[in-house]
C-alpha cells in the first residue's frame, strides 16, 4: 500500500519576525496537488523566506505549516537560485542523494543516469558537478531532486542568473518535472517566465500575501493595488 500524501500543505497565520523586525505577517493558504503555483511580489515582499519556512529550513515566529502525513521531509525538496552541488561528478552528485535516501547500491547508478537523460545531462555523467555551466548545474540540481520523485519542488528563482537559452532549458525541465506529477512551488523575479509556467499565482507584498488568483485572471485583471502597480513596473514606495 502507497504511503499517504503529503498533501495538501496547509499554512496558517504565519508570521517571521528577526530582531524585532517583522518579515512575514499572518500568511495563510492551502496548496493541493496539481497546479503550478508561482509566488511573486517585489524585492523584500517575503518570497524566498515564505519557501524556506514551507520547507522547514526556518521555524516561525507564529503559526503553522501543516501536511497532510508525517514524515514530509523525504517526500518534497527544494532547489534554490545557487545549486548546492558536492565536489564530485554530476552522476555522484545523483547518486549520493538515492543512497541518502536509501536506495540500494544496485539500483541507484540506473536510476542516477535516468535523471541525467531527462535532464539531458547524461553525456555529462562523469564530469565534475562544479565545473558545469550555471544553466547546466541548476538542471543538474533539478535532476537530482526528481530522482526522489518529491510530492512538492520548492523552486526559489532557479533562472536568476542564467541566461535566455538556460533559462528555457531550466523551464522545460520545471515544465517536465510538474507532468510527472510533483506539485511545483516556485518564485521568480520574471513576469515572462511567470506567465509561461504559473497556473496559479500567490501575490506577496510587504510580507503580507495580498491576493491569489489563477494566473490568466492575475496577469489580465489583478485585483489589489499593489499586484496593479507591480505588473505595471511601478517602485514600490
Amino acid at each position: 500500500m502507497s504511503a499517504p500524501s503529503i498533501l495538501p500543505l496547509a499554512v496558517a497565520d504565519l508570521a517571521f519576525a528577526v530582531r524585532g523586525e517583522t518579515l512575514l505577517e499572518g500568511v495563510s493558504f492551502r496548496l493541493e496537488a496539481g497546479s503550478r503555483t508561482i509566488v511573486l511580489g517585489p524585492n523584500g515582499a517575503g518570497k524566498s523566506l515564505l519557501l524556506r519556512l514551507c520547507h522547514g529550513l526556518l521555524a516561525p515566529t507564529r503559526g503553522r505549516v501543516e501536511w497532510a502525513a508525517p514524515d514530509p521531509a523525504r517526500r518534497q525538496a527544494m532547489v534554490f537560485q545557487r545549486p548546492v552541488l558536492l565536489r564530485r561528478s554530476a552522476l555522484a552528485n545523483v547518486t549520493y542523494a538515492l543512497a541518502a535516501r536509501g536506495v540500494s547500491w544496485r539500483r541507484r547508478r540506473a536510476q542516477g543516469l535516468e535523471a541525467l537523460a531527462r535532464a539531458g545531462l547524461v553525456d555529462l555523467a562523469d564530469r565534475p558537478a562544479r565545473v558545469l555551466s550555471g544553466g547546466e548545474q541548476q538542471r543538474l540540481a533539478l535532476a537530482r531532486a526528481w530522482a526522489l520523485t518529491p510530492e512538492l519542488l520548492f523552486l526559489d528563482e532557479p533562472t536568476a542568473s542564467l541566461d535566455p537559452g538556460a533559462t528555457r532549458a531550466v523551464e522545460h525541465l520545471i515544465a517536465a518535472i510538474a507532468a510527472d506529477g510533483t506539485k511545483i512551488v516556485m518564485t521568480t523575479h520574471d513576469l515572462g517566465q511567470a506567465r509561461r509556467l504559473a497556473d496559479e499565482v500567490l501575490f506577496l507584498d510587504r510580507g503580507r500575501l495580498v491576493e491569489r488568483a489563477p494566473a490568466d485572471r492575475f496577469f489580465a485583471a489583478p485585483a489589489s493595488p499593489a499586484a496593479q502597480a507591480f505588473l505595471k513596473g511601478d517602485l514600490p514606495w
